[in-house]
């Protein structure tokens, strides 16, 4: 039964994840805010499949960086976005009606702790989600890049 109601859970997580990207992106930017949260559109190629899939994320800045947290809902496994990335760390991201291509690292040591210090307070969600979960949410840093490079 508990399986069951995670599947299902989890589709309509994706149908509702896919829609927001949607919206975002077919009001050129203009409507895409989560609950009250800076929210961007991270775009990635599939690491299997070679299609682009866009998700919505909540998001901060750091200088000229963007900062999104791999937490999934608190989901045993890190979220497909994050995977893709691994294998290809360049995307884009569309912060309202701005376009940027991004190349994507993981913070580590003391930029990921002082970046999950300021990204807690940006989102206290992120901290609840830590607690449910045995794995470490991945603190992503989206690097804006040249179109060329």
């Amino acid at each position: 039964m508990a399986s069951s109601y995670r599947r299902l859970r989890a589709r309509a997580l994706k149908a509702m994840f896919k829609a927001h990207a949607a919206i975002y992106e077919r009001s050129d930017g203009r409507i895409g805010g989560w609950l009250g949260l800076p929210t961007l559109l991270l775009s990635v190629t599939g690491r299997k499949s070679g299609k682009i899939y866009s998700t919505p994320l909540a998001y901060f800045q750091d200088g000229d960086s963007y900062v999104v947290v791999g937490s999934d809902g608190a989901a045993k496994h890190d979220p497909q976005w994050w995977k893709n990335l691994q294998v290809d760390p360049m995307g884009a991201i569309r912060v309202g009606r701005q376009k940027l291509n991004v190349k994507a690292t993981l913070a580590t040591g003391a930029e990921r702790e002082r970046l999950w210090e300021i990204g807690k307070t940006i989102n206290p969600m992120w901290s609840k989600y830590q607690t449910r979960t045995e794995r470490e949410l991945p603190v992503v840093v989206l690097r804006p890049r040249k179109a060329d490079a």
